[in-house]
């Protein structure tokens, strides 16, 4: 399979929906991360083929938190705030890319984290896709 006419292809589509006014979890999802995770976020992208690491299929984030969708770390990954060893390497920080309006969640202790609009969209979009 060939990355790159897939990859043009899902750009141009986003870029299509962007025309036609404000983007979708999905539609943020599809034109950042869906290269790599795949369109339904089963770790399946065209990317995978050519990439020396494994792509996590993110459908099963719920399950492997106790049913509970981790929506902060998952925001934290996708932003890099994280400081994963391996968002340094193999997945891009994402936090510098997109934007979309401020917003702010509760923190587990109450404290309030701050999030951009489109990583925000993209996190409520994959909590969707959970199995």
């Amino acid at each position: 399979m060939r990355p790159f006419p897939i990859l043009v292809a899902l750009l141009s589509w986003a870029s299509a929906a962007a025309a036609e006014g404000a983007l979708t979890g999905r539609q943020i999802y599809v034109a950042n991360c869906a290269t790599c995770h795949g369109l339904q976020a089963a770790g399946d992208g065209p990317m995978t083929a050519i990439l020396s690491v494994d792509v996590p299929d993110l459908r099963g984030l719920s399950a492997a938190n106790g049913g509970v969708f981790p929506m902060l770390d998952v925001i934290a990954i996708i932003d890099g705030r994280n400081k994963l060893s391996g968002h340094g390497g193999p997945m891009p920080i994402f936090g510098y890319a997109l934007g979309g309006a401020d917003q702010v969640l509760d923190g587990p202790d109450g404290s309030p984290v701050p999030v951009k609009g489109d990583i925000l969209a993209i996190a409520r979009w994959l909590e969707t896709q959970q199995r």
